[in-house]
């Protein structure tokens, strides 16, 4: 688990992060989300030792191969047996070969030169291994820094913009990654931009906007507001009117037809369990029930407009 705890960052004047505090728990992928310039970048860079904070601490905990690390800012960088990172894809010697790239990396954090066959097959490098990186696309660079990431069998993976370069079956491929490695016990901290895959990959989310948590929460909890179970049912007004009673946010959409809002404390299927058995105590035809569920991108926006420095309009 990564635990960040009151971190802060100042460049001079200006707040980068402010007492920004979460976890990071193991064996789920958390997704770190906010607009350009909400300090995702600095936070990660703080996480992994890159940037010393302001003020704050960030612990490292938990085991892979028998290892175990905690640290306190200001720190050195995270060991590689404890985090691995992707941070940019372009930090590469043009002229030297992937295998090479990677073997030197090996040889100065001491791990085994075995290991870089390794992981570039896990990446699906392996044919390209020998070939100069200034050749390789985006999206194979993408790969060869998600190899670098896995050299030391990190606890802790932290990955910007994963996903950036890659043709829609890297996506796919990336995707899976992802999620195997959270599977294995890894904890997995995910920045990106693009919400429709972060709605598939992410099980948990932190939000942040100016340097300053919006709210951490499962990705259930986060869409939760965005969640309307409609309803078909020829007696629509007696039923609205039955919910409400029982504290149920209600609207007639149509003569015969009911949204009912998905309380935060309540799941999706209790909700359509409940709206059943009152149809039903009733004696109500109910001729379709269907939930429908906001997209990510736009509880997103809508929890940090606030916070967002450009907004178009």
């Amino acid at each position: 688990m990564i635990i960040v705890d009151t971190l802060s960052k100042r460049y001079g004047k200006k707040s980068a992060v402010n007492n920004l505090s979460f976890t990071v728990p193991d064996g789920q992928v958390t997704g770190f989300l906010g607009a350009n310039g909400s300090g995702k970048s600095t936070t990660m860079r703080c996480i992994l030792g890159l940037d010393n904070p302001t003020g704050g601490r960030v612990t490292f905990s938990g085991t892979t191969g028998g290892a175990a690390y905690s640290a306190a800012f200001p720190s050195i960088p995270a060991k590689p047996s404890v985090a691995g990172a992707v941070l940019d894809a372009s930090w590469f010697t043009p002229s030297r070969s992937g295998h090479n790239h990677l073997r030197v990396l090996a040889s100065g954090a001491n791990i085994p030169t075995r290991r870089v066959d390794e992981c570039l097959e896990l990446v699906g490098l392996s044919s390209a291994g020998k070939k100069a990186v200034k050749g390789y696309s985006l999206g194979m660079k993408q790969r060869l820094g998600l190899a670098a990431a896995l050299l030391g069998d990190p606890q802790h993976l932290i990955l910007d913009e994963p996903v950036n370069g890659l043709d829609p079956d890297g996506v796919r491929w990336m995707r899976d990654a992802i999620r195997t490695f959270a599977d294995e016990g890894r904890a997995v901290l995910v920045s990106s931009h693009l919400l429709s895959e972060m709605e598939q990959i992410a099980h948990r989310l932190v939000v942040i906007g100016r340097g300053e948590l919006l709210g951490e929460y499962t990705l259930e909890e986060f869409l939760a507001n965005g969640t309307t179970i409609q309803v078909e049912c020829r007696e629509a007004v007696l039923l609205a009117e039955d919910l409400k009673r029982r504290g149920l946010n209600c609207t007639i959409q149509q003569p015969n037809q009911v949204h009912v809002a998905v309380p935060t404390n309540t799941g999706v299927e209790e909700l359509r369990q409940t709206i059943a058995q009152v149809a039903a105590e009733q004696g109500f035809l109910v001729t379709a029930l269907a939930t429908h569920r906001d997209t990510l991108e736009n509880r997103f926006l809508q929890a940090t407009e606030a916070s967002r420095e450009y907004i178009a309009r």
